[in-house]
Order: C-alpha cells, then structure tokens, then sequence
C-alpha cells in the first residue's frame, strides 16, 4: 500500500511533464530567439532594408516622371544646323515651364540655347543660358563624338538613350541645384539636344509631390499590413547640405538611411527616418515589448500549470478518497450485517434457552440495524445532496424533546464504549422550525465521531442553550483533537483528518459534510473549535423565527408585526 501513492504522483508528474517541459522549451527558445535579435539589431536591420527599398522605388518613380516629361518634347527638339533652331527651342520652353533651358549641339555648327523669357529674372537666367552654351560648346566639341555612340548604344538595348548630369547655378545668391538631360537629335550627324529642369520646379513641385506620393502609399500600406512604418519621412539634400525638399511631414533631425541619386538626378541624395523617433529606439521597444509579453505569457503559463496540477492533484486525491470510501463503507456495512446475521442464525437454531439472553440478542440486533439505516441514510442524503435533489420537511420543533430522544436512542452505545456522558439543556429553548430527521442525523454524526475520535479521555457532553437570538447545540469531546489548518476542510466531502487514529478507524468522511449542508439549508451555520491531544467542540447553530423573538422581546412585536 506504501507504493500506491508514490505511484500515483509519479503518473501526476509525468502527466504534468508532457505539459511543462514543451511549454518551457517553447519559452526558453523565444527568449534566445529574443537575444539574437537583440544582438543582430535584426529589427534596426529590417527596417533600414525597408527604407533601403523605399528610396529605391521612389528614385526609380522620380527618375521615370522625369524622362518621361523629357519624352515629350525630345521629338520636337531640332538639329543646330536648322535655320529655325532657336524658335523651336524657345516654342518649347513656352510649352514647358518646368524648364529653364533647351539646347541643341551639332559637330562643326555649335550650340544654340534659348532660357525662359517668363521669369521676374529673366535676365539672370539668360544669363545662364549664356554660361551653358559656353560650357556645352566647349565640352561637347571634345566628346560629343563618343557621347552620341553611348547615347545610340543605350536605345539599341531597348533602353531611353537619355544621360543625366548636375548643375548647379547661382540664383538671387543661393547656389541651386538643376538637372541637364540630354540626347540625341540627329541620326545622319553627329547631335545632341537637352533641356535643363528649373530649379525652383524641382525644389518645390516635383520632389516634394514625389515624396508625399510615394510617403501616402507607404502609410496606408503600414495601416493594411501593421508593419509599423506608417511614421516615415523624406527628404532629399546634397552631401553635408540641408534639405533642398522634403515631404510635408518632415519634421527635421538626422536622417536615418541615405541613398546616392544616379539616373535622373546625380548629385542629390534621398534620406528617410521616423518622425519623432529613430529606428533604434522602435528596435528596443519591439524587444521590450515582446519581452514583456512573452513575461506575461510565461506568468499565465505558469498558472495554468500550477492551477492543472492541483487540479489533476486534487482529482487523484478524490479517486484515491472514493476508492477509500467504497472500503470504509463496506467494511461498516459488513460489521452490523455480520452481526445481525450471526445473531439471528444462533436464534433461529434454538441454541439461546435464557430469556434474558435472547432478549440482549433482539436488543443488539435492532442497534445494529439501527445503525445500519442510519449509515446508509447518510450515503442516501449524500447522494441526494449531489443530485441538487434534497428535500427537507420543516416544522415547528420542540428541540429539547429532539435531542433527548435522539441521545435516548443513543445512549446505550455511548456506555458500550465506556464514555463519560454529560447532557446539559437549557429550560428556556423556544419552539425552532426544523427538519427533525436531519437535525437528528446531524446530532447523531456529530455524537458518533466523539465516540470514534476519542482514545483515553472518553468524555462527552451535549449542550443545548440559547445565544445571540439562536439555539445553539454543542458537542463537546476531549479526543484526539484537529489541527487549526484542518478545521476548515473538515466538513468537505470525503476529507479525513491526517491522523494515525482516524485511518485506523473506518469511516465515510460524510458526516461532517451532511452536517454542514443541513444546517446551511436551515440557515444556520456549524463550527468547530479544537486543538490537537485537547478535544474539540462542535457547534450546531439553529435560528430562531423572529416571531418567536418578539414574543420574547415586546419591543420587537410593533417590527415583525405580532398583535
């Protein structure tokens, strides 16, 4: 038998394991997932590879617009050997204010270049046409021959055969920043035409609308896929300069990532960062955050598991109580039944000549029997307790008769046990209303563990007084006492007191229970006060009807309305 509980904690915590250790890998293994991406910065990294890609696809959208805008006027443009070259150039512009200059080349004929003639600074900006012709005059003279071959290379290949280059002019005091797209205009001779974009075109047009553009689709992509990047800004700048443009939401700082401009706008650079935070600071708190929630986790985890161990614990203890009760309650089936039986055998065969003996016998058999239906009276209202299917038949009850009947009946087995017995009923007990039978049962439970429980001192008392407007019935013991961290659990089912003489001695763990359900369905309450080697008493609490309390009581007839 010492094997059996060992046993069953074994199979407890295996049970258990297939739970605990899979739950604490599953842990342990974000935890380090956790610190590698803590050390890597794997989320700094994902997020500067998001920005790296964002800036890729907005150069390539600002290097599209641009050549095509080029596209539309790149047929128009005419050959420097044309009479007209400098009309339809200046046609152009006019069409075109987003640039500020057009020009054709051609080797052996020169340059003609025509400015915008609509700008407040007109003159300034003739003046740069000046300088550009000069400067395209004298490079494309030098390289023009090799730059067309490029050129033609490049729209062989199925690519614009367009070649960007920086410039940067002098407006109003302020060096600008502009762009030079040029191309070929001439199949037979060597040509190249071009147009210039406006600075302040650039500056405060096409980027800043490229940049809210590609910014609006980046924000309602961050609200559809959650990806937390809904806070970028952009902005693009020369190398070690401040923004020439930004998005409307910049909000200015250090950017975050950079990107070198190298098709449409050489020169420039594109940054991108979080308004209002950097990426290091979204890295730490995502990890805080996980962290914090993987520690939540762990602690509800945690709960869970100790909440399923005492669960399953307490399931175990239950099947191990049951099965405990099925032996307790044989066992007391069998002793009454054995004796009843033996004693009725040695009747019917004669075998009792003296009277007085015969009539012990009839006397031993109906307290067995007596006994018998109380045991199984106590397993019927269990049962019936559990089924929700209890029933009680309340009536106005003489108490004191109750219990000196109930201790009558028995008496007899209270000095069969040698006990001392002392019965102790107050005169003024008023009329209660109570199931007799289960008032009855429960004396009865609370007499026959004094009797179990008790090993040299074998007293015991019953009580019956008034108190605090209530009928209070004690029973009083000096036995083997219960424990104060055991007092409570006493009048659960099944639960039996860790003690060598009660395992030793067979019960159901019922009784205390029923007492309890009892006297809660007669609105009343039991208790126990005890100390281990010291006895214990237990007190049965019955109310007491107002109306009675008021025929004691004239002041209380006017509130519970007796005439």
């Amino acid at each position: 038998m010492a094997k059996r509980p060992r046993s069953e904690r074994m199979r407890l915590l295996v049970t258990l394991g297939f739970v605990v250790f899979p739950a604490a890998a599953l842990i342990g293994f974000s935890v380090l997932h956790l610190r590698s991406i803590q050390r890597d910065k794997a989320i700094e990294a994902a997020i500067q590879r998001d920005f790296q890609h964002m800036m890729a696809i907005t150069e390539k959208r600002m290097t599209r617009k641009a050549y095509e805008m080029v596209d539309e006027i790149q047929p128009k443009v005419p050959c420097a050997y044309d009479s007209d070259a400098g009309t339809r150039l200046q046609a152009i512009l006019d069409k075109h204010p987003e640039f500020a200059h057009a020009f054709t080349w051609s080797k052996g004929k020169g340059t003609v270049v025509r400015s915008q003639s609509r700008y407040s600074n007109a003159g300034e900006v003739q003046g740069e046409g000046e300088k550009l012709g000069s400067m395209i005059t004298g490079w494309f003279d030098l390289e023009g021959t090799s730059i067309v071959e490029k050129l033609h290379k490049l729209q062989s290949k199925g690519e614009r055969p367009y070649y960007a280059y920086p410039d940067w002019v002098n407006r109003n005091g302020k060096m600008v920043y502009q762009a030079m797209i040029f191309y070929p205009v001439n199949e037979n001779k060597a040509g190249i035409g071009g147009v210039i974009f406006d600075p302040d075109f650039l500056q405060d047009k096409f980027f800043p609308e490229m940049m809210n553009t590609m910014m609006a689709e980046n924000e309602a992509d961050a609200r559809g896929n959650n990806n937390g990047h809904s806070e970028a800004v952009m902005m693009i700048h020369q190398p070690k300069e401040p923004p020439l443009a930004a998005c409307s939401d910049w909000d200015g700082g250090t950017p975050e990532m950079e990107r070198k401009l190298e098709a449409g706008f050489p020169g420039l650079m594109l940054a991108m960062k979080f308004r209002g935070t950097t990426v290091e600071a979204i890295g730490q708190r995502f990890l805080r955050t996980s962290f914090l929630v993987l520690g939540g986790l762990s602690l509800l985890l945690a709960a869970g598991i100790v909440l399923t161990y005492r669960g399953v614990k307490k399931e175990v203890e239950l099947a191990k109580t049951k099965s405990d009760f099925v032996s307790n309650v044989s066992h007391e089936l069998r002793t009454p039944l054995a004796l009843i039986r033996l004693y009725a055998e040695t009747l019917e065969l004669g075998r009792v000549p003296n009277p007085e003996k015969k009539q012990e016998y009839y006397c031993t058999i109906r307290k067995e029997s007596e006994r018998l239906t109380s045991l199984i009276n106590n397993i019927l209202d269990f049962s019936r307790i559990e089924a929700g299917r209890k029933e009680y038949d309340f009536r106005e009850t003489n108490l004191t008769e109750l219990v000196r009947t109930t201790l009558d009946s028995y008496r007899y087995q209270i000095e069969q046990h040698g006990f001392k017995f002392e019965e102790h009923i107050a005169e003024d007990i008023p009329p209660v209303v109570v199931d007799r039978e289960a008032i009855a049962r429960s004396l009865l439970n609370l007499v026959n563990n004094a009797i179990k429980y008790s090993s040299q001192d074998r007293y015991l008392a019953v009580n019956l007084k008034r108190s605090n407007g209530s009928v209070k019935l004690e029973v009083v013991d000096h036995g083997i006492g219960i424990a104060r961290d055991e007092q409570s659990k006493i009048f659960e089912k099944f639960y039996r007191v860790c003690d060598p003489l009660v395992h030793n001695t067979k019960g159901s763990g019922l009784g205390l229970c029923l007492v309890r359900h009892i006297a809660h369905a007669h609105g009343g309450e039991v208790s126990v006060e005890s100390e281990p080697g010291q006895g214990s008493k237990f007190s049965l609490v019955l109310p007491v009807s107002p109306a009675v309390i008021a025929a004691d009581r004239p002041d209380m007839k006017q509130d519970v309305g007796v005439a």
